[in-house]
């Protein structure tokens, strides 16, 4: 089953589209939900009892018009809602238990995507198990590419594998980038070889992508090695893509600290959707 949050954003309607149009080509369920946080008007100094009625019915509206969003984008996908009362964050990790896949807008009205690159980003994406997808609420033309950032850890396999499913399921290429540091950087008066080290970079892609391109010898697969700042690396390449997948644990260029620097850079910055595949 894929889950989207809605909370009447922008951001959150593109969200519905991209997870209807993502549950068709996976043959899933989708599921629309809308967290009705009361927590911010529970404070016994200033009460308002009609505020929680409000949240209700909004809520509703929210849903309804979701639920109609994707019946219009794909009739053929199967579509219930939920409204869930706890905060965006929370809720979002119970569900994540029964799905295949989560998607959130990338900035919203508050609900889900108010604190997206914070607490939602940071408390969803490294602590469930499912892929978690954040959609951008600009509209972008179709490149048939998918990007997907490796680096030199078994941890970024299972970001590997998703990605080569999305290619195939799109019949889009795959671009795997490695970006890695330049000795100098580091050590500018250690002596080494720049052809030796390209060669072992190259090798580090090779190694991650031999299990995956025999379980998908159908998807074209493009080499991106490069001496680069990951995130540049990584949002340069976003901008021809249609989704760019990472993974939320790994060691080396890419994956280190993914909840951290790298993938609240990526966040910001990506041209396109990004999906956060916890390791």
């Amino acid at each position: 089953m894929i889950i989207v949050g809605v909370d009447g954003s922008v951001t959150a309607r593109a969200a519905v589209e991209w997870a209807a149009n993502d549950a068709l080509r996976m043959r899933e369920p989708l599921r629309i939900v809308h967290a009705v946080d009361r927590s911010p008007y529970q404070i016994d100094r200033f009460p308002n009892t009609g505020l929680p009625d409000t949240l209700l019915r909004d809520g509703q509206r929210i849903l309804r018009e979701a639920l109609a969003l994707a019946h219009e984008r794909q009739p053929g996908v199967e579509v219930t809602t939920r409204d869930i009362e706890g905060a965006p964050a929370e809720v979002l990790r119970e569900q994540a238990k029964e799905a295949t896949e989560i998607v959130v807008g990338s900035r919203g009205l508050g609900g889900f995507a108010g604190a997206l690159l914070g607490s939602v980003s940071t408390h969803v994406a490294g602590h469930v198990d499912c892929p978690v997808v954040v959609v951008r609420g600009d509209r972008q033309p179709v490149h048939g590419e998918i990007v997907v950032g490796v680096d030199d850890s078994p941890a970024c396999e299972p970001a590997l594998a998703y990605a080569f499913r999305q290619a195939e399921l799109r019949g889009s290429a795959l671009r795997v980038v490695h970006a890695w540091q330049p000795v100098h950087a580091f050590a500018p008066g250690v002596p080494y070889d720049m052809d030796e080290v390209r060669a072992a970079q190259h090798q580090v892609v090779r190694d991650r992508l031999e299990r995956c391109m025999k379980d998908y010898p159908q998807v074209t697969v493009v080499e991106d090695v490069q001496p680069a700042q990951p995130v540049e690396a990584l949002t340069d390449a976003s901008a021809r893509a249609d989704l760019l997948v990472v993974g939320s644990h790994g060691h080396g260029a890419v994956g280190a600290l993914l909840l951290g620097s790298v993938s609240r850079g990526v966040l910001h910055h990506a041209r396109c959707p990004v999906a956060v595949v916890r390791a």
